[in-house]
């Protein structure tokens, strides 16, 4: 029998940890096991499966268990699910996700390095230094599942921790990032080992003396209500959401609430959020860089901040369009940028762009802003 790409023979079952070298050498983002198929690397944005045998269900149960501690295993055959991370190589992490489906173990795995990138690394803009410095308020990171928020949520933190003489504490579900103390002093907090759930992590933060609070997703409404309360009474707070653009965040928020609290919502929001900032990732043309991210920023103003009072945040979409000199850009004129500047392909932006059109005309130098044509 050959020998696969893990090395060994076929039919031999890999140690995981041979697999996450593969991801981290083929730079690839994320690594899927499932029942009677080979390995498969997210490489560039493609799901590619690697020249092995299919895993059977017995392999991908043993790399799974391998990882699991009592703890673990009693809540994965529990609930059918679990996250958590773990750490391999020269500083290299993995996010792992464990879930059973139609009866089975698959295994979803994001790669990720301890070494925190810079803003520069991201190609990410300047703008997100500004935000990092605000003393206080809710900033608020939002996209789709796998956009690299968390990533961008680390290039911020690590700004402030070089920056600022503060304390930063991080609630997590898992930790993906750690972080060294420079400037500041960093505590992580990891749902499931160092405190029972989100909420009561956010009690408890206020007894902590942070000045920044990273909160892993806002996913409920006690956990954001704790959070923007956490920005009323002077901390800087970054959370994440999923929504596809700066407007869409209003509705997400306030599906969470019941109707009769929309008003009070609003107050709050309007009193404490700082930034809204949509990311999306499109694939690069640069060498070595395999995915690069278009921002979408929203910064508050007096303007936007008496739009969301008035439940009139459909008009911010021509704040953002026009309001580059105080940071913010539209995604269409991020996507544009991308492409002038030789980083992402023009067919790759207008296939992935959410409106393939403004695109067009931005690229061509013409601005579209609320149904006005501006050269």
């Amino acid at each position: 029998m050959g020998e696969n790409e893990f090395g060994e023979s076929n039919g031999t079952p890999p140690r995981i940890e041979k697999l996450f070298n593969i991801m981290a050498r083929k730079k690839a983002s994320d690594l899927h096991l499932k029942q009677d198929q080979p390995p498969l690397l997210r490489i560039g944005g493609t799901v590619l499966p690697l020249k092995s045998e299919p895993l059977t269900d017995r392999q991908i149960k043993q790399l799974a268990y391998e990882l699991f501690t009592p703890r673990m295993q009693d809540i994965f055959e529990r609930e059918g699910s679990i996250d958590f991370a773990t750490e391999f190589g020269d500083g290299y992490r993995t996010r792992i996700n464990v879930f059973r489906q139609r009866g089975h173990i698959s295994i979803a795995c994001r790669l990720v390095t301890s070494k925190i990138p810079s803003m520069a690394d991201l190609h990410l803009p300047e703008t997100l230094k500004k935000i990092a410095e605000f003393p206080q308020g809710l900033v608020l990171l939002v996209g789709p599942t796998g956009t690299g928020k968390s990533t961008t949520l680390a290039t911020m933190i690590q700004h402030i921790n070089l920056n600022r003489r503060c304390h930063i504490l991080t609630i997590e579900d898992p930790i993906e990032y750690s972080y060294k103390d420079d400037k500041a002093i960093i505590n992580q907090r990891e749902i499931g080992i160092d405190v029972s759930d989100w909420l009561a992590a956010l009690k408890y933060a206020m007894r902590e003396d942070p000045d920044v609070i990273l909160v892993g997703e806002m996913r409920d409404p006690d956990t954001f209500f704790a959070g923007m309360t956490a920005a009323e009474t002077g901390h800087l707070v970054f959370g994440t959401l999923h929504a596809s653009n700066v407007v869409q965040t209003f509705s997400r928020i306030l599906e969470l609430f019941p109707a009769d609290r929309e008003a009070g919502l609003r107050q709050g929001l309007a009193g404490n959020l700082r930034a809204i900032i949509a990311q999306m990732l499109f694939p690069s043309c640069l060498e070595g860089v395999n995915v690069v991210p278009a921002l979408e920023i929203m910064i508050c103003n007096s303007v936007i901040t008496n739009l969301i009072t008035k439940g009139e945040e459909s008009k911010i979409n021509h704040l953002i369009n026009s309001g580059e000199s105080e940071g913010m850009q539209s995604m269409t004129q991020a996507i544009a940028k991308l492409v002038q500047a030789d980083m992402v392909l023009r067919r790759d932006a207008l296939e992935k762009a959410p409106n393939k059109e403004r695109l067009e005309m931005a690229l061509r130098g013409i601005n579209v802003d609320m149904g006005k044509i501006i050269g």
